[in-house]
């Protein structure tokens, strides 16, 4: 009776203190990533400059307009804000297969169906205020679940391979919304190809209304990505399903013994990924342009692709690096105005940032390589 007291008690003071430990240890897991990400931006940048300084240009007036230019006025402040938004959407959107260990590069075709579907909503049906906003929100998630959910069953029940998937469906769906726009949606008050603006309600607020400064396109879809951030930390974090796709990633093999349905899994981590996918696109039609236009993600959607590895994967992470990196493309466009310093210098810093994102990843791929090599003896 003494003995089994002792148990109880023992294991009541052992849970918590395990708890504790496992909750200290994520924590700082976070710390070391955040820490990772701004160190890597951070020599990234130190790299360009000695190659603009090898060239014999201006390095020193180039690295100013670089890291002070977006500060400078409001409205730059505001372009980073407004970008900084997008790409934390399309990082997070990638970084949820990627956790699941499949590479979805189907950001892109999710992107413009979100924006397709919001537009299309917000334009042509009226709704109450708060609906207005709302509902073309929630068709933008559906319409980028729906295009996420055909490579992932592809993949997870066909075996198809998920990149060439992703690469494909993008191609197909950039080219629909183009004939859509420029053959139905186009506007006839306007002789640029472009949609009729979304109705004044469907718009989001911009947050110069709020602040009463010139914040250029930054809206209130700051704060719901910040929202939306949180969120998906609490799903990979906190929830079963959060628990399946890193179990999924981490060894797929032994999350199918522990009675994971792993295709089903996979199935549910590009569906969750295409949603946020498409909330981007519904960003950049209800709150940056106010209707759709031609090549309207200019390249984002692969850009969240690196915020994520730069990241890796973690959600707090990618915010973080979307903001670096946000600032980074507002930096470059300021110098290139101000200096005689093309905007390659940052395609230098986003070359070395993918650089470095891989060394960091190297050590592992090694250690489960040989871990697996050793398993198989």
């Amino acid at each position: 009776m003494t003995t089994t007291v002792k148990t109880m008690k023992t294991s009541e003071t052992e849970e918590p203190e395990g708890r504790s430990a496992f909750l200290a240890a994520r924590r700082s897991s976070t710390a070391v990533e955040l820490t990772m990400t701004v160190l890597t931006v951070a020599v990234a940048v130190l790299i360009a400059f000695l190659v603009v300084l090898a060239t014999g240009k201006d390095a020193s007036g180039a690295l100013n307009a670089l890291l002070t230019g977006p500060l400078d006025r409001t409205p730059r402040i505001g372009r980073w804000l407004a970008d900084a938004t997008t790409l934390s959407l399309l990082g997070l959107s990638v970084a949820i297969p990627f956790r699941a260990r499949q590479i979805s590069l189907g950001a892109e075709g999710q992107v413009y169906a979100g924006a397709l579907a919001s537009a299309l909503v917000a334009i042509h049906v009226p709704l109450p205020p708060v609906a207005a906003v709302l509902v073309p929100l929630g068709a933008a998630a559906l319409a980028g679940a729906a295009l996420g959910a055909v490579p992932g069953v592809m993949k997870a029940r066909l075996g198809a391979n998920e990149i060439v998937a992703t690469l494909m469906l993008n191609a197909v769906v950039v080219r629909v919304f183009d004939y859509l726009l420029t053959d139905h949606l186009k506007s006839p008050a306007s002789a640029a190809i472009q949609s009729d603006p979304v109705r004044p309600d469907s718009a989001l607020p911009l947050l110069s209304d709020f602040f009463g400064v010139p914040l250029d396109q930054a809206n209130v879809g700051l704060f719901g990505m910040l929202a939306v951030a949180a969120a998906v930390w609490f799903l990979l974090a906190r929830t079963p399903l959060g628990y399946r796709i890193r179990m999924t990633g981490s060894n797929p093999e032994f999350a199918l013994y522990g009675g994971i349905d792993v295709p089903r899994t996979i199935e549910w981590s590009f569906v969750i990924g295409g949603a946020l996918a498409g909330l981007a696109g519904a960003h950049l039609a209800l709150g940056v342009y106010g209707g759709l236009q031609p090549d309207m993600a200019g390249g984002l959607a692969f850009e969240g692709i690196v915020v994520a590895l730069l990241a890796r994967n973690n959600p707090v992470g990618v915010v973080a690096a979307a903001l670096l990196y946000s600032y980074l493309r507002v930096g470059g466009d300021v110098m290139e105005q101000q200096t005689d310093v093309g905007s390659e210098a940052v395609t230098i810093i986003q070359a070395v940032i993918v650089l470095l994102v891989t060394a960091r990843a190297l050590p592992e791929l090694v250690k489960r390589h040989l871990a697996r090599k050793e398993a198989g003896r």
